[in-house]
């Protein structure tokens, strides 16, 4: 997995399955009466976590989309995808968190990995045809 492209896919991944974590441990726990947040052993090995794969995440993203130019994913919402990771990573423990708010956000998320996804997906089809076709 030397290819940054592939990489960069891995790592797409790993955030989208965080994301859904995050969601799923905020609609099917936290909410739930009587909820306990555990600091220590839930809340901040899950945030360390989501920070490391976006630590990794941030500067490979960032330099596909300024060198690839896809359409619909820009450098603003890299940025704000990643802040939004570090915020939902946390407030999916806090049984303050306004629901609508928490579900806009992580599906603001899903949308940006999903449609770098699908680029990704495109460009490597679009590879492989023209390694096939020799128009490479």
């Amino acid at each position: 997995m030397n290819n940054p492209t592939d990489r960069l896919r891995k790592t797409t991944k790993e955030l989208k399955m965080l994301n859904k974590k995050a969601c799923d441990q905020f609609m099917n726990v936290t909410t739930l009466p009587g909820y306990q947040v555990d600091f220590q052993g839930r809340v901040k090995p899950f945030a360390d976590l989501m920070q490391s794969a976006v630590n990794a995440w941030k500067p490979m993203a960032g330099d596909w989309v300024r060198k690839r130019k896809p359409r619909y994913v820009h450098p603003e919402q890299i940025k704000a995808t990643c802040e939004n990771l570090q915020i939902v990573c946390v407030t999916a423990f806090q049984e303050d968190t306004r629901r609508r708010r928490f579900i806009e956000t992580i599906e603001a998320i899903d949308f940006v990995l999903d449609t770098l996804l699908t680029q990704l997906d495109a460009d490597r089809k679009n590879t492989a045809e023209g390694s096939v076709s020799g128009k490479k």
